[in-house]
């Protein structure tokens, strides 16, 4: 007799992107974010039929737009939709996040600072649009469906899926314009793969998702205070340092020349900052590599951005700042995370 098993119950929640654009044309895989169309999660799986074969599917739409124009308020919105999805459903397996690619590294990481969950959030995206020849917007939605069904996905923090591989969401950064490997995870590699005959883990991250559980308790309505990245160059002087304060920020992410120091006018004007109560964390601009604690950081004040991107830095400092920590607390929060 043979016996039909049901399968895993997953939620895909749509936010836009590539991944659910139409182009105006099956040949236009550039103009379509601002010329194309949008559709919704139930005309993406319409598209993509073979997903009904790996997951029993809940469409939940959400936003519809390209990631460009997602925001800190969207991701606790969105993170909110997710706790409220796995109270209500504690049946689901897993979620999948439909997501532009844009920032999809940056809304993996809020969420994986932020979400304690015994549940597997996957975040996936495609580099040319559903409709365009040659897409891969269909083997990466299966394998995003494949990883959140999966039970050995569990408790290795939210993942991102494209082009056959599973990252972490600490490591993850988007690397390339426009070739499909644009997801890398350059210092440390990625976790596993989704293969033909599954799904394949080769490593965890041994790094504390959120030190203390301090941000998974940070409310909805969080409004996280102002941190800006600037860019380091050579020549680069006080002007935008003095500018994002200006504006109201109270932290400054310094995307330092490689090992991570900024041009000399600039650092005497992240030093002035600092004296101003200005929170200022020195990453690098290169791609890979840590800045680790010098001397010199120590002795200022300056927090080590250790091996996040500028980008990760910024949303790691302004959760720390949300949340009332002391100096010491974010320098341990970028050694420990």
């Amino acid at each position: 007799m043979e016996v039909t098993r049901s399968l895993p119950r997953i939620a895909l929640i749509g936010t836009g992107g590539t991944m659910s654009s139409l182009g105006t044309s099956s040949l236009d895989l550039m103009d379509y974010p601002e010329y194309g169309t949008k559709i919704s999660p139930d005309e993406v799986l319409q598209r993509v039929p073979e997903a009904a074969q790996v997951a029993d599917i809940q469409t939940v739409p959400f936003r519809s737009v390209g990631s460009t124009a997602l925001t800190p308020a969207d991701w606790f919105g969105l993170r909110a939709r997710i706790r409220e999805l796995a109270r209500e459903q504690p049946q689901l397996a897993g979620v999948v996040i439909v997501h532009g690619t844009a920032t999809l590294e940056e809304t993996a990481f809020f969420l994986d600072l932020t979400l304690d969950l015994d549940l597997t959030v996957v975040l996936v995206g495609a580099q040319r649009p559903i409709s365009a020849v040659g897409t891969d917007a269909t083997m990466n939605l299966i394998g995003a469906l494949r990883v959140a069904a999966d039970p050995a996905s569990r408790g290795r923090g939210v993942l991102v899926v494209l082009n056959d591989e599973i990252h972490a969401a600490r490591d993850v950064v988007k690397a390339s314009t426009l070739r499909l490997q644009t997801f890398r995870s350059a210092d440390f590699g990625i976790l596993g793969v989704v293969d033909p005959d599954g799904v394949h883990f080769y490593r965890r991250v041994d790094r504390d998702r959120s030190p203390h559980g301090l941000f998974r308790q940070l409310p909805d309505d969080t409004v996280v205070p102002r941190v800006d990245i600037l860019y380091s160059y050579a020549g680069a002087d006080e002007t935008f340092v003095e500018a994002a304060i200006a504006k109201g920020a109270r932290g400054l992410i310094s995307a330092g020349l490689a090992p991570g120091i900024p041009a000399k006018a600039e650092h005497a004007a992240l030093l002035a900052a600092l004296k101003q109560g200005v929170a200022v964390v020195q990453c690098s601009r290169s791609s890979s590599g840590r800045v680790a604690a010098r001397r010199h950081l120590r002795e200022n004040g300056i927090i080590p951005g250790s091996d996040f991107s500028p980008q990760k830095a910024r949303i790691l400092l302004a959760l720390g700042l949300s949340a009332g920590l002391s100096h010491e607390e974010l320098v341990a929060n970028f050694t420990q995370c």
